[in-house]
């Protein structure tokens, strides 16, 4: 089981694992050995509770696609196992990232003084500004 919370944790059999080659310089290892990781993760599958799918379905990122599968490739060192552990520690983040509710923004005005100092200030600059005109 990959634990995500306290409460939230999902079964390993959840993921799909592809590897492929990685792209870039590299010399020989890079064109040998499979050390890219591809992780595939489909939410509606998943045993992740509703309120968990519902928001990662929702959520603007380029991972996600639109037929509600998690695809993240990880290729940055040359270890296969490596690569793996940073593609799960991504979707882990990724699924913690929609657990949190944002608190909604009450709007605020400026307060009176503000608006006087925003004003003098303006003023001054005006006349900062004038006195660099040339009469004639």
């Amino acid at each position: 089981m990959i634990r995500v919370s306290q409460r939230i944790e999902f079964a390993e059999h959840e993921i799909e694992w592809q590897f492929i080659r990685s792209s870039g310089a590299g010399g020989q290892n890079v064109n040998k050995v499979a050390t890219a990781a591809q992780l595939i993760f489909d939410i509606q599958a998943s045993s992740l509770p509703d309120f968990y799918k519902q928001r990662l379905l929702k959520k603007s990122d380029h991972r996600i696609t639109q037929s509600g599968k998690v695809i993240i490739k990880c290729q940055e060192t040359r270890s296969q196992a490596r690569n793996r552990e940073l593609a799960l520690e991504q979707l882990i983040e990724l699924i913690r990232s929609v657990a949190q509710v944002q608190k909604k923004r009450i709007p605020t005005k400026p307060s009176r003084s503000a608006k006087e100092r925003r004003l003098t200030s303006k003023k001054q600059q005006g006349y900062k500004k004038a006195l660099r005109k040339k009469e004639f």
